[in-house]
């Protein structure tokens, strides 16, 4: 699963952290959100799923009222302890740029389909229920539509 996660990074010269066996982080399944600073300021949104860190770049700050939508495109999974990760990843590496944690928490998984899912957050900074819904626009089947739920 973390395949690609390998391919891209170069370990003796990023502080990134290296893929492991952790399985699962604690008993309810966690979620993060960094700021990253790279080509252009994004944000990651990751949740844990199957013993990774599903992973989504957000070109603009996540949604925390209702009615506001944002692009996220699907990446690659992340190690779960990425969820930690704060640092600067060098110049010329992938993702080059600072990267720190925005939001962090726990979530409940409500709903997980192919082309959806609906997660309720407890962060910081997100709180609710929030979607995932998997478009066709921007970068072809790796495109999804991000927002909070109405209440």
């Amino acid at each position: 699963m973390l395949e690609e996660y390998e391919k891209k990074r170069h370990f003796q010269k990023t502080p990134e952290p290296l893929t492991s066996d952790i399985k699962q982080s604690s008993d309810k399944p966690i979620f993060v959100v960094q700021r990253h600073d790279a080509r252009k300021l994004h944000y990651d949104f990751r949740l844990e799923m199957d013993g990774v860190l599903k992973s989504w770049a957000v070109p603009k700050e996540p949604p925390k009222e209702a009615g506001t939508r944002r692009l996220a495109i699907e990446t690659e999974d992340h190690p779960l302890e990425y969820a930690d990760f704060e640092g600067e990843i060098p110049a010329g590496e992938y993702g080059a740029g600072k990267v720190e944690v925005w939001d962090r928490g726990t979530f409940e998984l409500l709903k997980r389909e192919e082309k959806e899912i609906v997660v309720a957050l407890e962060g910081e900074e997100l709180k609710g229920i929030y979607v995932l819904i998997r478009t066709k626009y921007g970068k072809g089947e790796k495109g999804w539509l991000f927002f909070k739920k109405a209440s």
